[in-house]
């Protein structure tokens, strides 16, 4: 494995990510934000933030399954989420575990959750870009 996953001391630790990446592979990948689209591009759980967020990681484990990696190799997430306030985060949380348990995986990387005011299309409620490395 190309990625270490660390929490320093001195550093909160918190259950959603670790706090440092440590990349030793040589291959970056940079996977595109993926929004709740299947693979046809019907939006899945629409108004359901929990949903939408299950859906992008299942995209991104199918991105990086079309490669030979996987959620281990994962050096960073980067989050959108549309009108975010904190009181979603146990949405967030809930998608997110719905994924991990579906991909066998605990993504847990160190990751930036940011709130914008629109994604691409309309109805969509999170945008997630993935970052990897691979030996």
């Amino acid at each position: 494995m190309a990625i270490t996953l660390v929490d320093p001391s001195g550093l909160p630790k918190i259950d959603a990510y670790r706090q440092v990446s440590v990349a030793t592979g040589s291959r970056l990948v940079f996977i595109a934000g993926q929004v709740a689209w299947d693979a046809e591009g019907v939006t899945v759980g629409e108004g359901d933030l929990a949903a939408q967020v299950e859906q992008c990681y299942l995209n991104i484990g199918t991105a990086l399954a079309e490669i030979g990696a996987s959620f281990d190799d994962v050096a960073k997430l980067t989050v959108y989420v549309v009108d975010w306030t904190p009181d979603k985060m146990p949405l967030f949380l809930a998608g997110a575990a719905r994924a991990a348990e579906k991909l066998g995986v605990t993504p847990v990387p160190p990751g930036t959750l940011l709130g914008v005011a629109a994604l691409a299309a309309p109805g969509l409620l999170v945008e997630i870009e993935a970052a990897a490395v691979l030996d």
